[in-house]
């Protein structure tokens, strides 16, 4: 077992002076994905770097891959950041890339933990905030409670000494909210009017599977029964593959993911899969915002990248691409009666109502009448 390093001091609030911090000490090169404890910190790192110096990262795997890439290049030492469900994604790398058996490649990791023990949070961060310490102890990395500027030399001088990753695990509430520019919004449609418009052309008989975040809150928060649909409030990209193993047992339904950018870009293999599969009664809708609009809005790729194009090139048989509601009904009775796997990109725009609500069923009550319904 790794035991902590523990240091002493004031609690950090501002983003802004950790981040300056860690560019006096060498650490210059940042990629990862954004976290709701660390969207103050994201947006200080957004705005105060150039796109060579911060990549946000499809999931936390890859954020990792790239900093063992910067430092094969350089010799220099990238922070990671990431939310501690992401540590599941991440794992393989540490272990397997930058781990001292195999390459021996630093790392700085920066860890929001969600769901820390006593502190009241969702369901799907409680395991997981209990076991973030045991696990990063478990594959021998050293960490700290963030609490201090003065942590950092220390965390740098261990890692340059050792060249083994270090965690900084983030209590909520470290740093104080920063005052970023606001991104002008490229597109009109509201989510949870798009998500209303498909609640009415949906039939009864129909299976839904909502990704974590925004739109499984949305969706929930309009339907007046929840048994024909099933919530991932955790699992972030694996909405549309949960979908898929459904959606081949039950042939003679139509199963609808709705999904969104930030998760289908997280696990984008999985298109190629469901592609392949072949299945008539798969219907793929993404609501594409462009950013990451549950933890802090900081921007996916999809600007540049779409993904109708995306899922045509993995083999989905009909895409469409949309902007309105009344595109949404314009295309629908095509994307809904086709027989062939089939995916509806809609482009909305950032935000969500202040008075959001949140599932009130435990997620093994929203299994349980699911798994009725599918019956």
């Amino acid at each position: 077992m790794t035991s902590s390093i523990l240091f002493p001091g004031e609690k950090l609030f501002k983003a802004n002076d950790f981040f300056e911090s860690l560019k006096k000490h060498g650490i210059a090169m940042f990629c990862g994905v954004p976290d709701s404890l660390l969207k103050d910190f994201c947006a200080c790192i957004t705005e105060n770097t150039t796109p060579q110096q911060h990549i946000i990262a499809a999931n936390e795997g890859n954020a990792a891959a790239i900093a063992a890439g910067y430092h094969l290049a350089t010799g220099k030492i990238a922070a990671v950041y990431l939310q501690n469900s992401g540590l599941g994604n991440v794992v393989n790398p540490l272990l397997s890339l930058l781990d001292k058996a195999i390459y021996n490649i630093p790392a700085l990791l920066i860890i929001g933990w969600r769901g820390e023990p006593n502190i009241a949070d969702e369901p799907q961060h409680i395991t997981q905030g209990q076991l973030t310490l045991p696990l990063l102890e478990a594959m021998g990395i050293q960490w700290a409670i963030l609490e201090d500027l003065a942590q950092i030399p220390t965390a740098v001088a261990y890692m340059q000494k050792t060249l083994q990753p270090f965690a900084f695990v983030v209590k909520k509430g470290t740093f104080e909210p920063y005052q970023k520019t606001e991104i002008p919004q490229k597109y009109t449609l509201n989510r949870e009017e798009a998500l209303q418009q498909i609640m009415a052309l949906l039939n009864d008989d129909d299976i839904v599977v909502a990704t974590t975040g925004m739109i499984s809150r949305e969706w929930y928060e309009n339907r007046t029964t929840h048994e024909k649909d099933f919530l991932v409030v955790g699992s972030m990209g694996h909405a549309s593959s949960i979908a898929l193993g459904i959606a081949l047992e039950k042939p003679n339904r139509r199963v609808f993911v709705l999904d969104g950018d930030g998760a289908f870009l997280m696990h984008q293999g999985a298109a190629s899969v469901i592609a392949a599969c072949k299945l008539p009664n798969f219907k793929h809708i993404v609501l594409d915002n462009e950013a990451h609009d549950s933890v802090g809005g900081q921007p996916t790729v999809m600007d540049v990248v779409c993904i109708a194009d995306v899922a045509k090139a993995c083999g989905y048989a009909r895409v469409f691409n949309v902007f309105s509601l009344e595109e949404i009904r314009a295309v629908w009775q095509e994307f809904y009666t086709c027989q062939a796997t089939a995916l509806l990109n809609i482009k909305v725009k950032r935000g969500a109502r202040k008075n959001l609500g949140r599932p009130r069923e435990k997620p093994i009550e929203n299994k349980t009448a699911f798994m009725q319904f599918l019956k």
